[in-house]
């Protein structure tokens, strides 16, 4: 009778068994780590894609002069600002990198770091963690007799908060700390120095930003910075940059327009001039090679 029992049991205990694999393979599958943007930067800012482990990524980004001038100087073009950028990945949530500007002949490396991925089914955001350190070497000590490397240092700390929301939308939140060890000095109506400056050298950010997906390869992207503790008699004006990616194979191609002609986080945070409503807007790209 044992047996019998046993017989008629064994089918229904191996169904179960297969049930069962099947439905914890299955929750396997439905976790997955969730991507949000094609390449390392929005526009400005960084985005929360890192290289992967062992990859290289090269990067040429030009920001060209205002467009205002017209043909004069051919909306720009005769005026550029170029970037060169290498940036490696150390591990699958590492990445560093590197670069040269010709913005106030800067130098920048730093360091960008996964905290937690967004998963379906799961954790709902990516976080990512990001620092910087920028070297100005446009400063002269015959001009600035009193001169200290120091002087010529500005650091850079961010959380890069992702989401994907659709398939076609991802957005991202940027709070940002940055400390320039020397601040530029700051003018009245009349262009007199105002003593003792007004601008503290720590200073505190947000950043926004945005990818659509308008096709297959095409997305529309976006990224705008608030400074929260500017001086009020400050030239400098927030960040706003528009733009569009082109994936092809092997690289990203990202067209844009900016108030910034800088490209590190330094620069284009604490030193952006020019003003959208005058026309103070460059032409620039990024070009994204991986090896």
């Amino acid at each position: 009778m044992k047996n019998i029992l046993f017989a008629l049991l064994l089918p229904l205990c191996v169904f179960s068994q297969n049930n069962l694999l099947g439905e914890i393979d299955n929750l396997k599958g439905d976790t997955k780590t969730v991507s949000a943007f094609k390449s390392l930067k929005i526009v400005n800012f960084e985005s929360t894609k890192l290289v992967g482990k062992g990859d290289l990524f090269f990067v040429v980004a030009h920001r060209f002069d205002y467009i205002k001038n017209g043909f004069e100087d051919f909306f720009g073009i005769d005026d550029a600002v170029t970037q060169i950028k290498f940036a490696y990945g150390v591990t699958e949530a590492i990445t560093i990198h590197a670069s040269r500007s010709g913005f106030q002949k800067t130098f920048d490396i730093g360091i960008k770091y996964q905290l937690v991925s967004q998963k379906s089914d799961g954790f709902p955001f990516t976080i990512v963690g990001f620092n910087s350190l920028a070297i100005n070497t446009e400063m002269k000590k015959e001009f600035l007799p009193l001169l200290t490397f120091k002087d010529r240092l500005t650091f850079v700390s961010q959380l890069l908060v992702s989401r994907k929301v659709s398939d076609k939308l991802s957005l991202e939140l940027i709070p940002t700390f940055f400390h320039e060890n020397v601040v530029r000095d700051v003018l009245d109506a009349s262009n007199n120095v105002i003593l003792p400056n007004p601008q503290e050298n720590s200073q505190f950010a947000i950043g926004i930003g945005g990818r659509y997906k308008l096709a297959k390869r095409w997305s529309l992207n976006m990224d705008y910075g608030a400074h929260l503790n500017r001086a009020s008699q400050s030239i400098y004006k927030n960040p706003l940059s528009i733009g569009v990616d082109l994936e092809t194979g092997g690289h990203v191609f990202q067209m844009h327009f900016t108030n910034s002609r800088a490209m590190h986080e330094a620069g284009f945070l604490g030193q952006t001039t020019g003003d959208w409503s005058k026309g103070e807007i460059s032409f620039g790209f990024n070009l994204v090679r991986v090896f």
